[in-house]
């Protein structure tokens, strides 16, 4: 069970690649953390607003697993979920091509006052409020075609 999730695409560059012509281990973590941004985008509450509301969410704790290796060119999607925010923030990722799975994440992210880093054991209150009553809703990609 989630409260939201959400999926972002990415095609693998060149740049990505270590020496055996794979995604190198730590590309898999920037992927993680382009979709994390995409989906607090898609909540419209991103790193800028929880730093106007003071806080800042350091990772705390990345349990990773490394199925299979994405090569230059393959088209991925990153499927992101909300699994829990109080009293810290845990969002589960998962990296599939061609809707085979080849990798699978998890984090944890603790809020903190951004001034004295102490632990603030309850979420940010805009964005309790933007979760509140949700469950299991998958938020559907910014079509920009449609775009006003």
């Amino acid at each position: 069970m989630f409260i939201v999730s959400s999926e972002y695409n990415l095609t693998v560059s060149f740049e990505d690649l270590d020496p055996m012509n794979m995604v190198w281990h730590g590309n898999y973590i920037r992927y993680m953390e382009q979709a994390r941004c995409d989906l607090f985008s898609k909540l419209n509450y991103t790193y800028i607003d929880m730093k106007n509301d003071g806080i800042v969410y350091p990772i705390i704790k990345m349990k990773t697993k490394y199925i299979r290796p994405a090569r230059f060119g393959d088209k991925l999607a990153v499927e992101t979920e909300i699994i829990s925010i109080e009293p810290a923030l845990e969002i589960s990722y998962t990296i599939k091509r061609c809707g085979e799975k080849i990798f699978k994440a998890e984090t944890m992210q603790i809020a903190a006052d951004i001034n004295t880093f102490e632990s603030i054991y309850t979420p940010p209150v805009r964005l309790a409020k933007i979760l509140e009553g949700r469950v299991n809703e998958k938020i559907e990609p910014y079509n920009f075609n449609n775009a006003v």
